[in-house]
């Protein structure tokens, strides 16, 4: 009989590799397992959320999920699918990443120590820091022989490779350093399984065969795809960067953006990868999709469906307000029902006008607000003859040449959006 959550990963395409009677071990009784992360930064991104993800599947289904920061990695660097060796992070550096992502994955997993199966955040540094390289070398670098550490794709690919950089002993250590992770894990915390990103395999089995080495014991690993994108861009980046799940770096509305901005193929795979909705959900969304693509209905249900369990269900609703702004049809009212900050985001690279409020007070005629105030528009006539083609809005409303614009107008009592036929906008801001 096939464990649930290896069946759960099946099916949603995250399974990679595993070694043989995982499924047993999973099916016998409750087993912990682990994932690392990697301190590079205080926030994790999209990428990392695929580990989450599992992590939060394994937790549902009766396991004892840790999710290890690697502090002391994190000094290193792994080399798994670089071409050059990393810059070395120091220690006050690493300290505020690590609270940065304790942080964040409290969010996804259940740490409630009253529960059977509550998740831990644990940092390797912990258990690292104080161990001497005499003591390292005598305790664990004697059962690890350099011919298979050289077997390693991972130490291969560097070596062989063309770089002039080639690959520094520091880097060559990284995979016994991670295979002494798993051991300490395994013994003090009966930590069987090991689980990560297919690039991993060779660091996760050097610390299988440490624990049998040693221990004489079995241990078990897992690995899912790296994900990609169809277009052969890098998943989880756009021009800009990295996508994180910290609204200060990545904001909801940019999130929200990225995955409503997906292809048909890629987010057909990204609906069952990064949501918890069930086989006959997602079959279903998947037809009614083909069915009508134009309507997009897979990118916004993925979209509503990560921004939630990310950020919050208010961001949710700041973004949605803010795309139907932006593409479909909305009054003044969903403006004002905005922040301003998503507002801004919406309307970045729009030009803009800071206008004092004394004028505004004033009231400003419609033929001077799109031209001599502004240069929105460039004459008068221009104004006046798009006011006569009805293509002019204020705050999404369409006006006459009669209309004056007045501290009525302000949203959140700061701005006012100008329009003119469905995508030109100008923003004035009171000062």
């Amino acid at each position: 009989m096939e464990n649930n959550f290896i069946g759960e990963l099946k099916w949603r395409g995250l399974i990679q590799d595993i070694t043989p009677e995982t499924n047993d071990q999973l099916n016998k009784e409750s087993t912990t397992g682990y994932i690392g992360f990697d301190p590079t930064s205080d926030s994790l991104h999209i990428g990392s959320l695929v580990q989450i993800i599992i992590l939060m599947h394994f937790q549902k289904y009766g396991h004892k999920p840790i999710a290890l920061i690697g502090g002391a990695t994190g000094m290193i660097g792994d080399p798994s699918g670089k071409s050059e060796e990393r810059n070395l992070l120091d220690l006050k550096t690493l300290e505020k990443n690590i609270v940065g992502l304790k942080n964040q994955l409290e969010k996804f997993l259940d740490f409630n120590y009253k529960s059977k199966n509550a998740a831990k955040v644990l940092n390797n540094y912990d258990w690292i820091k104080n161990y001497t390289l005499i003591d390292f070398s005598r305790d664990i670098g004697k059962h690890i022989t350099v011919n298979y550490m050289m077997s390693k794709d991972s130490v291969k690919t560097r070596i062989s490779s063309n770089s002039k950089q080639g690959m520094s002993f520091t880097e060559f250590t990284y995979q016994l350093l991670q295979g002494y992770d798993f051991l300490n894990l395994y013994e003090k915390y009966d930590c069987k399984l090991q689980m990560g990103g297919s690039d991993q395999w060779g660091n996760i089995t050097t610390g299988i065969e440490l624990v049998r080495r040693k221990l004489n014991s079995k241990a078990y690993a897992m690995t899912c795809p790296l994900i990609t994108k169809v277009d052969g861009s890098k998943f989880g980046k756009t021009e800009e960067g990295n996508i994180w799940l910290d609204k200060s770096k990545t904001s909801p509305y940019k999130f929200y953006q990225y995955w409503l901005n997906s292809s048909d193929i890629d987010t057909e795979k990204y609906i069952r990868i990064f949501t918890f909705l069930s086989k006959n959900e997602i079959i279903s969304l998947v037809k009614e999709h083909r069915n009508q693509p134009h309507l997009r209905i897979l990118q916004k249900k993925i979209a509503q469906e990560l921004t939630l369990m990310v950020h919050s269900r208010q961001d949710l609703d700041n973004v949605e307000e803010a795309s139907k702004i932006l593409f479909g049809s909305s009054t003044s009212k969903d403006l004002n029902e905005i922040d301003e900050k998503t507002f801004f985001e919406i309307f970045e690279g729009i030009p803009l006008k800071e206008i004092t409020l004394e004028k505004i007070n004033n009231g400003i005629s419609m033929i001077e607000a799109f031209s001599s105030c502004t240069n929105f528009l460039n004459s008068n006539a221009e104004a006046r003859r798009a006011l006569n083609e009805n293509s002019i809005s204020v705050n999404k409303v369409k006006v006459s040449e009669e209309y004056v614009i007045g501290k009525k107008d302000l949203i959140n009592k700061n701005y006012i959006l100008l329009q003119k036929g469905k995508k030109q906008y100008f923003i004035i801001k009171v000062k």
